[in-house]
């Protein structure tokens, strides 16, 4: 098991109404993010993957208690104990910074960041010992995506995307980042669909379309959540569709997707995490993803 990330000093300095101006750096990588935003893009990755590392001790516990909450989702102490962690390192750093997460009221703060965090992404999965996990965390700048992280604990897999600096990934912590790229595949015919739970059309009222997503891609998985954003990301499918979800399952998704490349929209084309539901693609695909959905 790696050493936990290090977080560096706090700066509780008080809010500015705009970020501090740079030079902007075209595509630097994320050990290359500590001057900027005042190291909030730095810490992003670095939180992100503490908290991670944190639901390590729980994973694969087979005395693991699972409570339900009130939408009969499941959540452990893994969950809560992640989002704890992330909520105290911010609030180390950036005092004045808002913070919204899946497990505990929102904390307001005066800045214009706003950072949000699903502790883990995946919850059946990891209660049920499956390593596709994982934890998500975004960053906001004024209500508008800054950067997002999707942190793969059990494969220590993580990609990382800040707007202007591209998408970055490393299969793990010994190896060096490369920059993700989505597919460059076109033909429907030959796409490879992912989702997170097929049910979750059928409650949406939307069984029919995916049935036809299913039948027009070349290959459909349920490699989902936040996992399945990576495999898109880094071109190993081609396009995910969740039916349902909350601003915490997708916020850090949007600026991964794009900076890779690729597309991120709700179900009808518009670019936004608000809207409940969510479309991650290589770009090339996804009028076409759209026009199932729309059917």
């Amino acid at each position: 098991m790696h050493a936990p990330a290090t977080i560096l000093a706090p700066t509780n300095s008080p809010p500015q109404t705009q970020p501090r101006k740079r030079q902007p750096m075209t595509h630097s990588n994320p050990d290359q993010w500590q001057a900027e935003h005042d190291g909030r893009l730095a810490a992003m990755v670095s939180i992100a993957e503490e908290a991670g590392r944190s639901t390590l001790r729980y994973f694969g516990d087979s005395e693991l208690t699972v409570e339900a909450k009130a939408d009969a989702s499941p959540v452990t102490v893994a969950d809560r104990e992640a989002e704890q962690l992330v909520r105290s390192l911010v609030s180390d750093r950036f005092a004045f910074d808002t913070l919204e997460g899946e497990e505990f009221a929102a904390q307001r703060g005066t800045s214009p960041y706003r950072w949000i965090v699903d502790p883990i992404d995946g919850t059946k999965s990891f209660v049920c010992g499956v390593p596709l996990y994982s934890t998500l965390l975004a960053l906001e700048f004024e209500e508008q995506p800054l950067g997002g992280v999707i942190f793969i604990p059990a494969l220590g897999e993580m990609i990382v995307a800040a707007i202007g600096h591209g998408c970055w990934h490393r299969r793990n912590a010994a190896k060096p980042w490369s920059q993700a790229r989505v597919s460059k595949k076109a033909e429907f015919a030959g796409s490879v669909f992912l989702t997170s739970q097929v049910d979750s059309f059928r409650k949406r009222g939307a069984f029919a379309a995916y049935e036809k997503l299913e039948h027009d891609a070349w290959l459909t998985r349920t490699w989902g959540d936040g996992y399945g954003y990576l495999m898109v990301a880094t071109g190993r499918a081609d396009f995910m569709v969740d039916p349902i979800c909350s601003a915490w399952d997708i916020a850090a998704i949007q600026p991964i997707i794009t900076e890779a490349g690729g597309r991120f929209t709700d179900w009808k084309g518009v670019e936004t995490t608000r809207s409940g539901e969510g479309i991650g693609s290589n770009g090339l695909v996804h009028d076409e993803v759209l026009r199932r959905l729309a059917s």
